[in-house]
């Protein structure tokens, strides 16, 4: 693990030096490098085409491997098994100034098969399977696990833990199908949900983890739980007519080993003239939301028959999420903007402790009753991308969520930090640059201000981080 926490003044200011003039010395490179046309920050698949891409026999091999550095004024140790590493927004466990190596910072690094083969007409069969990495530690992306090695820690005592949908599965993404130009695409498998297909699509940094609130929380397009970004045994059917009008719906059936016992989304959306709008709608039942287990936990685990390398704690929760995003390109200016609005209420069938989350992770603490009255979170972003030149990019964007009141007794009506039920609200703004040498090879920098306040600060060691970094990623 290499990461420097709680630096006194000399090494805190040689390392802020050092990424000060790393940030030159990248940004003085476009000069030097050929002009090449740009590309997309973030996909879900392989980008890489024609003679460029490794494919042999309509199956394609890809991968991406991002890795930077960052400076982090309120943040935890670094993890090896959290895919972005850091905390990038301000948490719970901010506490003090962090250096070190940070991983995927503008999109996850990873390695997959991706195949197509013709079979009747326009009819193709499809699948793809990816893996998630961490190229600092060389570990398995594992957000759980993550959690897990914080078990029976005091905040001030933890590393960087979160949620989320990596949990040291063999494949991120698994699915297979059919594809017709004229009747759409039927997949079924471990798939991105379509809520977080559209935070990719229409976030201003492409759910880039370092620069905005989407990517270095998946909440959002988990619709109200991280670990449902993805989704397991579900159904994904997806058409577009005359590449004006596209429709989406998924389906994920019950008592799989994923976030949910079961989930319904649905999107449908327009493209005309540089504009194009979605709006989504998602129902999740039995959402998890995991923690670490508090030392109370842990020393109740021996009764219970539960190991602590593995357990963890649990609030449950039915989720249903509208949103509504879009963006608008106007060369060499693209904007975009986003709303959600996400209720999360008691299950309707509770989750009993001893479930197993994703991963093989076991909820021995349970909490089914946490929204006697409804929460709801409404987030919001807007942003704008500038191509300077074809292989320079300038993204700025603003992000924030506002969550109510919805605690009971002395709580009721509250908005103050006094309790995390009480309404609050959280806010970041974003700047970072993308120089592309060509369609394999690109260097970014950047920084995001991130801070929070009343009922959402409450609990936390500190409200406020920024996240200076720079690095690079190579695709194949």
């Amino acid at each position: 693990m290499n990461y420097a926490f709680g630096m006194p003044d000399r090494p805190r200011r040689r390392a802020l030096l050092t990424l000060l003039w790393v940030s030159a010395l990248t940004a003085a490179l476009p000069a030097f490098a050929q002009q090449l046309p740009t590309y997309p920050q973030q996909k879900t698949g392989p980008d890489i085409t024609g003679d460029d891409s490794l494919t042999w026999h309509g199956i394609t091999l890809y991968g991406v491997i991002d890795i930077g550095l960052q400076y982090e004024t309120h943040g935890a140790p670094f993890s090896d098994y959290r895919p972005a590493a850091s905390g990038n927004i301000v948490q719970k466990d901010s506490r003090g100034s962090v250096f070190g190596a940070t991983p995927s910072n503008m999109g996850q690094s990873r390695v997959g098969l991706q195949g197509n083969e013709p079979l009747y007409q326009d009819w193709t069969a499809v699948f793809q399977v990816e893996t998630f990495f961490n190229p600092q530690s060389g570990d398995i992306a594992d957000s759980l696990k993550s959690l897990v090695v914080n078990n029976g820690k005091s905040l001030a005592k933890q590393s960087n833990g979160l949620d989320g949908s990596s949990a040291g599965q063999a494949f991120q993404t698994a699915f297979a199908g059919l594809k017709s130009e004229r009747f759409g695409a039927i997949t079924f498998g471990r798939q991105v949900a379509l809520l977080s297909e559209g935070t990719i699509k229409y976030d201003p940094n492409h759910d880039a983890v370092a620069f905005g609130l989407l990517g270095a929380s998946k909440t959002y397009a988990g619709g109200g739980s991280s670990e449902d970004n993805r989704l397991d045994a579900s159904l994904k059917y997806s058409v577009s007519v005359e590449d004006l009008v596209h429709v989406g719906a998924l389906y994920k059936f019950n008592q799989s080993t994923g976030g949910a016992n079961t989930a319904f989304q649905a999107d449908i959306g327009v493209e005309h003239a540089g504009a194009s709008v979605d709006a989504y709608y998602s129902k999740v039942k039995d959402a998890i939301s995991a923690a670490s287990l508090s030392a109370a936990q842990v020393a109740g685990l021996p009764a219970l028959g539960y190991s602590e390398s593995n357990s963890l704690a649990a609030t449950i929760s039915d989720n249903r999420t509208f949103a509504l995003m879009g963006r608008y390109q106007l060369e060499p200016l693209e904007f975009f903007a986003g709303y959600e609005n996400i209720e999360y209420s008691n299950p309707s069938t509770p989750l009993p402790a001893g479930y197993t989350d994703i991963g093989g992770y076991v909820l021995a603490f349970v909490t089914n009753d946490a929204y006697v009255n409804d929460k709801i979170v409404q987030v919001y972003w807007t942003g704008a991308r500038y191509s300077v030149i074809p292989t320079l990019e300038l993204t700025a964007a603003y992000y924030g969520y506002h969550q109510n009141a919805y605690g009971t007794a002395k709580n009721t009506g509250c908005s103050t930090s006094q309790n995390s039920a009480c309404s609050g609200s959280f806010e970041a703004f974003s700047f970072d640059l993308d120089y592309h040498f060509n369609k394999h090879f690109d260097a970014y920098l950047g920084a995001m201000y991130s801070g929070v306040h009343d009922g959402v600060a409450s609990g936390y060691l500190s409200t406020t981080n920024i996240d200076p970094t720079i690095g690079v990623r190579y695709k194949f």
